[in-house]
């Protein structure tokens, strides 16, 4: 499990990084709140100076890559002491923890709880921030 989370983490960071202009910009379109439903009226939420937007941004990667190296830590850490006593294995599972948990809060609280609720993220069509949605769900 840490090091799956390990493995998607890495691969999110390497997609925000390698593909960072459209990764941006979906990032942008959901602090901007530019695409949800026209009826809404969370739109005062948005956030839209791109000074603020692209540290959200740097923030979002820095996040992810903590949990990626925090996660592979973990993983390596349980490995090296998969036969030990449980009392060892135990004391090493620091790592592992402390990136479980900052995945959980990079994706639960940052992207499900800040983007989707507070962004209104959901009301976008598709569920992404592309293209600008009807007014129905």
């Amino acid at each position: 499990m840490v090091a799956s989370l390990a493995l998607f983490a890495s691969i999110v960071v390497f997609g925000n990084l390698t593909d960072y202009q459209t990764n941006l910009v979906f990032v942008q379109h959901v602090l901007a709140m530019d695409t949800i439903f026209t009826s809404s009226t969370i739109g005062y939420r948005a956030i839209t100076s791109p000074a603020l937007q692209y540290a959200a941004y740097a923030i979002i990667i820095a996040a992810e890559l903590a949990v990626a190296l925090l996660c592979w830590a973990g993983a390596v850490q349980l490995v090296l002491h998969i036969r030990a006593e449980a009392s060892a294995f135990n004391r090493v599972k620091t790592f592992a923890i402390a990136g479980l948990a900052a995945g959980f809060l990079v994706w639960q609280v940052g992207f499900m709880t800040i983007g989707g609720e507070w962004f209104g993220m959901w009301q976008s069509s598709h569920g992404t921030a592309f293209p600008a949605p009807s007014d129905s769900p």
